[in-house]
């Protein structure tokens, strides 16, 4: 088994960039989900409630997290001085807010007054303490620092569907390559190089798998989540993908060994 490839997301819920590698700090995948969009009254906002957040691009230039609107242009994401206690799920997280022309370009796309706003190093989220015991922190992601997926699972299910999915629709970290498809149910930790990951949680899926990631639009039928709800459903709800932790800093390449333990 190997890697067959790598996601960062750089701004909760735009696009995702596909890269060869990325390194690993204290936060998770270096630089994803530090950005993050609020509306208002300073909750997050992602493509559950706006779906055509999905064509907006994230590049990452020199180190700076660049985004393209359509019909805006590009905008660098550029943290101020000026910080703000943000909501994201139950946690309110202070955050810095990004400067206000990419929030004004932003705003207009969408057609809603929003911000990008920047959690910085000395901000501490932690990951879901009915999973992990261990006093772990997190960026702006759902819940936790890796989502891992598996080209056979995908393929399994594309095989269910009238219309094949990209592994995109669920927007993971890792996606490896090599086990059968629903391995990675028993999956308890991963080894990848020399990066050793524990495995925490199966990834319940939301309405954002239904975003075509190219147009923005949703799937009228609610596919794939439709065709998963019918036999992929759990009390942790409609799995695809699972969730991690790291142990260490380190880095992950493409095409990097992985190995398993699974539980009995």
């Amino acid at each position: 088994m190997k890697v067959h490839s790598l996601f960062v997301y750089p701004v909760k819920s735009l696009a995702g960039i596909e890269v060869d590698r990325f390194d690993i700090d204290d936060f998770g995948p270096a630089g994803d989900r530090r950005w993050m969009i609020v509306d208002d009254d300073r909750r997050f906002v992602t493509q559950r409630e706006m779906p055509e957040l999905a064509r907006v691009a994230t590049i990452l230039a020199e180190e700076r997290v660049v985004i393209d609107i359509p019909g805006e242009g590009r905008f660098p994401l550029v943290a101020t001085d000026l910080a703000l206690r943000v909501l994201v799920w139950r946690d309110w997280v202070p955050a810095i807010i990004g400067r206000p022309e990419a929030n004004e370009a932003l705003s207009r796309f969408c057609g809603r007054s929003l911000r990008f706003v920047y959690m910085p190093d000395s901000s501490f989220r932690r990951v879901d303490a009915v999973r992990v015991e261990a006093y772990r922190r997190v960026g702006f992601a759902d819940g936790f620092p890796f989502l891992v997926t598996n080209t056979a699972s995908l393929s399994e299910l594309n095989g269910r569907l009238d219309t094949p999915v990209e592994m995109r629709r669920f927007r993971p970290n890792i996606v490896v390559e090599g086990v059968g498809p629903w391995d990675e149910d028993n999956w308890q930790q991963l080894v990848i190089g020399d990066n050793r990951l524990s495995i925490v949680k199966p990834c319940s899926r939301c309405v954002m798998t239904t975003v075509d990631p190219a147009t923005g639009q949703k799937d009228t039928a609610l596919q794939p989540l439709r065709t998963l709800s019918g036999y992929r459903k759990t009390s942790d709800g409609v799995i695809f993908g699972q969730n991690a932790i790291h142990e260490s800093p380190g880095s992950i390449r493409v095409g990097d060994p992985v190995t398993v333990n699974k539980s009995e």
